[in-house]
């Protein structure tokens, strides 16, 4: 099997200037090497059949994705509209400031086919491409984001894959996202 970083996943995960909530004391070619010499812990279905998820143990310095939202913390939280990118419309996100995040245990890798990101006009030259990377406490997937799951729905000309919502895996990501934040 061949993984090549996509340029999506490379601007997000691997920005030109460094932030904290990134993937940390890596380069964007050693992960991509990692990913190709060292086997995963588990590999999970992903949200349609062109998506895999990769579960690697976390061998950088990387932390959790994700802060649980508490009375102690609400008041960090921050909102905004913005885009992944220049060619998609911003959507309204939150994230917060100024909190303790431990180091991940994980890197969930993501993985779509090459043969979705030709549909997607993102071709790559390689089996599998990296679109993103979760870092988690477990060895398991956190639910996508619900403005995730929608963008998907509308199609790949809105930055999305095609595929519909599905209902029940949208209600278990609105309860995991009320719980949950990002931060930077």
């Amino acid at each position: 099997m061949s993984i090549v970083l996509t340029p999506f996943a490379r601007t997000r995960l691997f920005p030109r200037e460094p932030r904290a909530n990134t993937i940390r004391d890596c380069t964007p070619e050693a992960f991509e090497q990692h990913l190709n010499d060292e086997a995963p812990l588990r590999v999970l279905d992903g949200y349609a059949p062109f998506c895999k998820l990769h579960v690697h143990r976390n061998w950088t310095s990387t932390r959790c994705l994700t802060v649980p939202v508490t009375d102690a913390n609400r008041h960090l939280l921050r909102s905004a509209y913005e885009a992944r990118s220049s060619s998609e419309l911003p959507v309204l996100v939150r994230w917060f400031e100024g909190v303790d995040v431990p180091v991940a245990g994980y890197l969930v890798v993501i993985l779509y086919s090459r043969e979705q990101l030709a549909k997607e006009d993102a071709p790559i030259d390689a089996e599998w491409g990296v679109v993103g990377c979760l870092y988690t406490a477990e060895p398991e997937e956190i639910p996508m984001a619900p403005i995730t799951m929608m963008r998907n729905a509308l199609g790949v000309e809105e930055g999305g894959s095609g595929v519909p919502i599905d209902r029940a895996a949208y209600r278990r990501s609105v309860a995991f996202w009320e719980r949950n934040a990002n931060w930077r």
